[in-house]
């Protein structure tokens, strides 16, 4: 039983270890990004609100997060543990997680901190293409499809988010380094980080994480 937070800038690759880290391991992947992106597909008023947010590169408010997070690890299938990815990203979330917790008896195990040069981090956003269809992701230089502008998957169409432009992406990066890097002191304080050097190939990455976490 695991209960974690994966934490790391925008392209530091959250997306892929979280899945094999939940497939290892038998937990939920609890993605912010993800709940947003159903809300903002359905057209509800908290996807609407969230969208003018995500659209300008900006964080969503903290009490929105908070409360659409606290629903979900509620749901069944978090009572065994879960992996958290994009929540919290700010201290007064972590705190307000940690409240929550305790009231239900339950703490955080570990934080994995993907560690990732901005670099680096603008290469990997700026390339990346994602299957307007199934969601498949896919990047100009390091992961294309067999045909160009075409998902292998299902045969749809390929595009560039609207927060992996340049600019956007940028102001991602600069929005994740002074809003929630202090979450990185604040676990570090009560001794739950553990630094993953996200630069490397997946396979090493993955092997770090195992190696924190044991089998």
């Amino acid at each position: 039983m695991l209960r974690l937070i994966l934490l790391g800038p925008p392209g530091a690759g959250k997306g892929t270890q979280a899945a094999r880290i939940c497939e290892k391991y038998g937990i939920p992947h609890v993605s912010t990004g993800d709940i947003f992106r159903k809300h903002i597909k359905e057209g509800t008023d908290f996807g609407k609100k969230a969208q003018e947010y995500m659209n300008r590169g900006e964080l969503v408010p903290d009490d929105l997060v908070i409360e659409i997070a606290k629903a979900r690890l509620l749901e069944e299938d978090c009572q065994n543990g879960f992996l958290l990815d994009g929540f919290p990203r700010t201290v007064y979330q972590a705190e307000q997680l940690d409240k929550f917790l305790n009231e239900e008896n339950l703490s955080i195990d570990k934080v994995l901190n993907i560690d990732v040069d901005k670099e680096v981090l603008m290469t990997r956003l700026i390339g990346r293409r994602v299957c307007r269809n199934c969601g498949a992701t896919y990047h100009v230089i390091t992961m294309r499809p067999e045909k160009e502008g075409i998902c292998d998957i299902c045969g749809g169409e390929l595009y560039q988010r609207s927060d992996d432009t340049a600019a956007t992406v940028e102001n991602r990066i600069e929005v994740y380094a002074a809003q929630t890097m202090p979450l990185i002191e604040y676990y570090n304080n009560l001794g739950k980080i553990a630094r993953i050097d996200g630069g490397a190939e997946l396979e090493d990455v993955f092997g770090e994480i195992v190696q924190v976490l044991g089998d």
